[in-house]
């Protein structure tokens, strides 16, 4: 689960994606390679996932209080960095006795884990998984998330698709058109959107909407035509 930056709804999507598949009955696992902006024993994103998705397994590789990419808050506290190998590692280990592994990045597909210039994308191309990009609904995301997915199909990923992480209750001219056009920049399907807020919910509340905010690909519902025709539609 990549975003095209942060605090573009990345832990809300990897909740719902877990929170569906959960539903299912599969074993669902996240990993969260590297906590950034976090002390220790205050509750991270792990913690939201585990609130909104309900008893699903996670695993947080390396946590750093300052609010940095993982690399630079690595440097400043002068602990250990985090690898690729390390979360290809730990993915793996997790995959043996769950049907699902979610792995959240920190920030962007290129943001570094380390000083030798590891990012998520080379951990998605170790583990040969798919890529997942979460996306913001307005003004300036068609440039953000064009980029994210030509570097990582330059980099032989597959992108499954985008979300758009929290779609406004009135979006304005650009979010509506963004509707149709953002699975245009990222040459690749939209497979939800999910409504702005839905991290202070949880429970059946928070399923029913994970389901009708993400395509059947992701286990919900969600139409990407119906949407884009919808959306196309408000304050005409």
């Amino acid at each position: 689960m990549s975003g095209t930056g942060t605090g573009v709804g990345k832990t809300v999507v990897t909740a719902a994606v877990a929170a569906l598949a959960m539903n299912d009955g599969q074993r669902v696992a996240v990993l969260k390679p590297a906590q950034t902006g976090v002390a220790p024993g205050e509750p991270g994103d792990l913690a939201d996932v585990r609130r909104l998705a309900g008893h699903v397994t996670t695993c947080e590789l390396r946590r750093y209080p300052d609010p940095l990419s993982p690399e630079a808050a690595a440097r400043r506290s002068g602990l250990p960095e985090v690898t690729p190998a390390d979360v290809a590692a730990a993915a793996t280990r997790l995959h043996e006795d769950h049907d699902l592994v979610l792995v959240e990045g920190a920030g962007g597909l290129l943001v570094r884990f380390d000083s030798m210039g590891g990012t998520l994308a080379d951990v998605a191309w170790a583990l040969a998984a798919p890529v997942v990009v979460v996306a913001e609904a307005g003004l300036g995301t068609l440039n953000a998330t064009a980029l994210t997915a030509e570097v990582a199909t330059r980099r032989g990923l597959d992108v499954l698709g985008v979300v758009i992480g929290a779609w406004p209750s009135n979006p304005d001219l650009a979010a509506r058109c963004n509707a149709a056009d953002l699975p245009v920049a990222a040459a690749a399907p939209l497979l939800g959107a999910l409504p702005a807020g839905l991290a202070a919910v949880n429970g059946q509340e928070f399923l029913d909407e994970a389901r009708k905010g993400l395509a059947p690909w992701l286990g919900g519902s969600f139409d990407p035509d119906l949407f884009a025709r919808a959306a196309a539609a408000t304050g005409t």
